[in-house]
């Protein structure tokens, strides 16, 4: 059981709300520590392929970490995963899509910077509004942020704070695609079924690949390196399966193993 999020399964897709829409969906310990545990079981069920993660509400996304709940003299504390659970998250071969819903600010930013892809609605809004407060956005959007939009454009936004609508974001190259609030989820889920129509353990190795491979300067070097997640795929039921429905012209029955 669950305070401050849900988790609702549809197939192999998980959807994850956060649930404190009082407070803009931001984040205190106990909200961390129930996603943590949210998307530790999200790695370790084989039967999910994908996650979403959204805000419930249509005001927030998530305006990051509760800064009322730090005022009134609470521990700051955050799990090993990261805000969360997904910011220090990087051994996640899985996809995760955010659904972001209103304000992304701060860590509700970063969390979105931490997913794969991002869908927004087109009153979202996104900022890294740390230095406003004497705060600095620890939690990887200091570095997400330059490597998916080049520095001076993260620049731009990390040395003002300011805040960035869902059409720029889409211009700046850190959201995939902008929808109208009531369609978010429908296009989210539409993305995920897309993801979930290739081979899970593909996607898992193309995941893996594609980000330590950005680590690795020397191109050859990354091209040649070693990836579990390759190796799985080479050693997988989902190998054999492709070429087999390609050959029958049919729908592959994927197993994700």
């Amino acid at each position: 059981m669950t305070e401050f999020c849900t988790a609702e399964r549809d197939g192999h897709l998980l959807v994850v709300t956060i649930n404190r829409p009082e407070r803009m969906n931001a984040l205190h310990p106990p909200a961390n520590f129930e996603l943590e545990g949210i998307f530790n079981d999200f790695a370790a069920d084989p039967d999910l392929w994908v996650a979403i993660i959204t805000g419930a509400g249509d005001r927030a996304f998530s305006a990051g970490n509760d800064l009322r709940w730090q005022a009134e003299g609470n521990k700051l504390e955050v799990p090993a995963t990261g805000f969360a659970g997904l910011t220090a998250r990087f051994d996640l071969t899985k996809p995760v899509i955010a659904a972001v819903n209103g304000v992304a600010m701060g860590g509700g930013f970063e969390i979105a910077l931490a997913c794969d892809l991002i869908i927004a609605s087109d009153n979202a809004k996104f900022a890294l509004p740390e230095p406003k407060v004497g705060l600095a956005a620890l939690a990887g959007g200091l570095h997400r942020l330059p490597r998916q939009i080049g520095a001076k454009r993260a620049m731009g936004m990390i040395l003002t704070g300011r805040q960035v609508p869902a059409a720029e974001g889409m211009e700046l190259g850190f959201v995939n695609e902008v929808v109208p609030a009531a369609e978010l989820m429908a296009s989210a889920k539409r993305w995920a079924g897309l993801i979930m129509e290739c081979s899970p353990m593909s996607i898992r190795a193309s995941k893996e690949a594609v980000y330590k491979g950005l680590d690795i300067a020397n191109l050859n070097e990354a091209v040649t390196g070693k990836y579990p997640a390759v190796n799985a795929l080479f050693k997988s039921e989902d190998l054999i399966e492709g070429p087999r429905a390609f050959a029958e012209k049919r729908k592959p029955n994927w197993k994700g193993k």
